[in-house]
């Protein structure tokens, strides 16, 4: 047994040392950044990452809020970790945590709950359980003092899949943290606190570090990422920026110029701030630059979106939608909408859907208003049923298959960059092609394994098995280099 093994072994007692871990994240690709550094640390002091389902020694579960089903699911990951692993020590942060650390007690009395305050604690906390002292990494230990977790509205599907966390693909790097926007159903801004930035050496350092462990896509994170200011920035009315010391175009520079990174994405941005200076970056940023972009709608309906406190009307949210298409050549433009939200009646419900249809997007998440307390959104009156906000939901979602169902035909005949991810049950591999359209292949003969390479596909047809999905034949393909080792500072 090794120094790090008996000095774990001593904290745990009879339970034996921490030799795996498993990790739970529910929520958006912040989430899932966090979760990646927290994986990162245990692997580099020799502790194993397993599936969620298995039994380990440490389990992780980071949380969301973001709706009341999302609180639910979080507190049943915690309840599930403990029958899986019950002797393991238990970790649990996110919004969740934050907003109702009582609820969290209740479902298991002997886990340890790190407040989403301060972020700091959740890696002292894992060192502490590895027998750590230091973070070894030092970006690390100049993470904000507070966390990192959900995106208002976009992903809430529980993600209780290991791999996650140890994602050979792609990488998702936090560079904003917080929101003080305050639209008036979501409470991240209490979860999370008002905005503040990484500073541009922090993220160039976690950049390089995914780099070197051979990912080959960086997915840039925050809760809302378009108020990135470089670590400082004199605010003006109601959180924009007079002046900065790095915008987010200024940053995605850097990165292109200063590391080798080949494909870069943006996780989601708020419509209004997508400015010139931004689309001008991704534009010279070609083809390592991908496009596709995630833009919050919630509604089309301009008095809905004014009670929600959103900053633009269905106008302004079209007329970006323009430039973005102007700017970035074949750009998937993916949105999320929210249905049943307080005073959204039949006649505004039909304007936001006729509107969603004209944007001719290529994706789209569909949410139900979940009222939650704290919220302005709570005290209005007009509250939706439930039915209504169903049969509503139900109608939007027919809509948000058939996206990126056409979206995905549209490519039948070119070729396609695809970053390969997964193999597929019947042997074929698949990854998501720059604009984010899934493309399934054949796996070539003399390969083993398409996981982390990149290549060349001429699209052929739409995958029978997967309307959202088209197959092709591979007709270049560039493997990834050996990951190097993770060395602290380098």
């Amino acid at each position: 047994m090794n120094a790090l093994a008996e000095t774990v072994g001593r904290r745990r007692g009879s339970s034996g040392p921490v030799r795996t871990a498993a990790i739970t994240n529910l929520g958006c690709k912040v989430n899932q950044s966090e979760m990646e550094s927290a994986a990162r640390l245990l692997r580099e002091r020799g502790v194993a990452i397993v599936d969620a389902h298995e039994r380990a020694d440490l389990v992780l579960v980071n949380t969301c809020t973001v709706t009341s089903e999302a609180d639910a699911k979080s507190r049943h990951a915690v309840r599930r970790a403990r029958r899986t692993s019950p002797d393991a020590e238990i970790v649990v942060t996110g919004c969740s945590v934050q907003v109702g650390r009582e609820a969290f007690a209740a479902a298991d009395p002997a886990a340890r709950l790190v407040d989403n305050r301060s972020k700091d604690a959740l890696i002292a906390e894992i060192g502490e359980l590895i027998g750590d002292t230091e973070s070894p990494v030092p970006a690390l230990r100049r993470v904000l003092p507070r966390a990192l977790p959900t995106l208002s509205g976009v992903e809430i599907e529980g993600i209780a899949d290991g791999r996650t966390s140890v994602d050979r693909t792609r990488a998702f790097i936090k560079v904003q943290d917080g929101c003080s926007f305050f639209c008036t159903y979501c409470i991240i801004p209490a979860a999370r606190g008002p905005e503040r930035s990484l500073s541009p050496e922090t993220v160039l350092g976690d950049v390089r570090r995914a780099l070197r462990a051979g990912h080959r896509e960086i997915v840039l994170t925050g809760i809302n990422i378009g108020t990135y200011d470089g670590g400082w920035s004199e605010r003006g009315f109601r959180g924009s920026h007079r002046r900065s010391a790095l915008t987010l175009a200024g940053l995605v520079r850097r990165i292109l110029d200063e590391t080798e990174v080949e494909r870069i994405r943006l996780s989601s941005i708020e419509p209004q701030h997508v400015d010139d200076e931004l689309l001008q970056a991704w534009s010279d940023g070609s083809p390592r630059t991908l496009p596709h972009v995630h833009l919050p709608l919630q509604s089309g309906d301009d008095g809905v979106l004014r009670r929600m406190g959103r900053r633009y009307l269905s106008a302004d949210y079209a007329a970006i939608v323009d430039r973005v298409r102007e700017a970035i050549p074949g750009v998937a433009v993916h949105a999320d909408t929210i249905v049943g939200f307080p005073t959204e009646d039949d006649e505004s419900f039909e304007r936001s859907l006729w509107f969603v249809r004209s944007l001719g997007l290529a994706g789209l998440h569909v949410f139900r208003y979940s009222a939650r307390p704290g919220t302005a959104a709570v005290r209005m009156r007009g509250q939706v049923d439930e039915p209504t906000k169903k049969r509503r939901a139900a109608v939007l979602l027919a809509l948000a298959a058939d996206a990126p169902a056409a979206w995905a035909a549209s490519h039948v005949g070119a070729d396609a960059d695809v970053l390969f991810e997964t193999r597929l049950a019947d042997g074929r591999w698949v990854g998501h092609a720059a604009d984010h359209t899934l493309v399934a292949v054949p796996a070539p003969p003399a390969a083993s394994t398409l996981e982390n390479h990149l290549g060349r596909v001429r699209v052929d047809a739409v995958d029978a098995d997967a309307p959202d999905r088209v197959t092709g034949r591979l007709i270049s393909v560039s493997p990834p280099r050996q990951p190097e080792a993770l060395l602290d500072g380098r």
